[in-house]
């Protein structure tokens, strides 16, 4: 029975992964292309990092977008003044959006409900106003130009990830199958355990002698160092940055990713971002009014799936 229902878990991961390896090749067949493809592994990093806080966590988070924004305009300011090295400006984005998570973590983790998530908002907010009025460093309204990814130098080779589509795809999608190996280590280790404890009932937790406010703080920084990864390739994938990357409605899209697809579930967060990206792109293209769309999707799947559509499938398959 036990080795019935592992069985049952593992085929629907190698049909996604099999997806995933292969989007390049069929998304172009169903109206995509392969930048379209790419947008989807990394909003789908993002939700998946949001989904640490908002469903595992049990803590409504909606500055995700401050971090994600943040190591996109890291990547590119380290591109475009200190050195044309896409590892470096990587590194510096991954970097200055973790340590501006975990600051901003450190001064609202004693706050709970209502006022965290508005507090994530508004300290997302001063990043944003920050970036947009910066002209002379960011580019201000028009958003920072002027960089864009070069080649990998592996030293035994080159992997040209400028010119062609395909290759930057692999690329993100190893780094998106990095992150999401070592999200499902933190949800299976111990420290997961005492995440999903705060979700349940945070007074019994604390009863337990599990340092709540710490460990949400912890579970944080974690949360934003994958939301900067994706604002790192985010801002390669485009050459170009612009204040809304930061902006708080983006951070609820965030959410909103993760309630369509199941917020209590791993995968869900990418089904959802899968979702919406795909849907923005094509209702954006036919009118300006995709967003009623979006939210009347989003209204379905709070009333009638809100368990997600990955909740659904999983009931289905078990």
């Amino acid at each position: 029975m036990i080795e019935n229902k592992k069985a049952a878990g593992l085929a629907p991961q190698a049909v996604l992964w099999v997806l995933l390896l292969t989007m390049p090749y069929w998304i172009g067949h169903v109206g995509g292309y392969t930048d379209l493809a790419s947008r989807i592994i990394i909003i789908g990093l993002v939700a998946l990092a949001t989904n640490l806080m908002v469903g595992h966590t049990g803590v409504m988070a909606f500055g995700h977008a401050a971090y994600f924004g943040l190591g996109a305009y890291a990547t590119g300011l380290t591109l475009k003044y200190l050195m044309p090295s896409t590892p470096l400006g990587m590194l510096v984005g991954i970097v200055v959006g973790t340590l501006g998570g975990a600051a901003v973590g450190y001064l609202i983790i004693r706050l709970r409900g209502i006022y965290f998530a508005l507090a994530t908002i508004a300290f997302g907010q001063v990043f944003y106003f920050i970036a947009f009025r910066w002209n002379s460093v960011t580019g201000g309204d028009n958003g920072l130009t002027g960089f864009q990814r070069v080649p990998l130098h592996l030293g035994f080779t080159q992997i040209d990830i400028t010119t062609h589509s395909t290759t930057f795809y692999y690329f993100a999608l190893a780094v998106f199958a990095v992150c999401a190996l070592l999200m499902a280590i933190v949800l299976r280790s111990p420290f997961g355990h005492t995440m999903r404890a705060i979700r349940e009932n945070q007074r019994r937790a604390q009863f337990l002698s599990i340092p709540v406010s710490k460990h949400i703080w912890i579970a944080y920084t974690i949360s934003c160092f994958f939301a900067a990864v994706a604002g790192s390739l985010y801002g390669l994938l485009n050459n170009f940055v612009s204040p809304n990357d930061l902006h708080w409605t983006l951070s609820g899209d965030f959410v909103l990713m993760a309630v369509i697809g199941g917020m209590r579930t791993f995968w869900g967060p990418l089904l959802g971002a899968a979702i919406f990206v795909a849907a923005q792109d094509y209702l954006s293209s036919i009118t300006q009014n995709w967003m009623f769309f979006i939210g009347m999707i989003f209204v379905l799947a709070v009333l009638f799936l809100p368990r997600g559509l990955a909740g659904v499938l999983q009931k289905k398959a078990s």
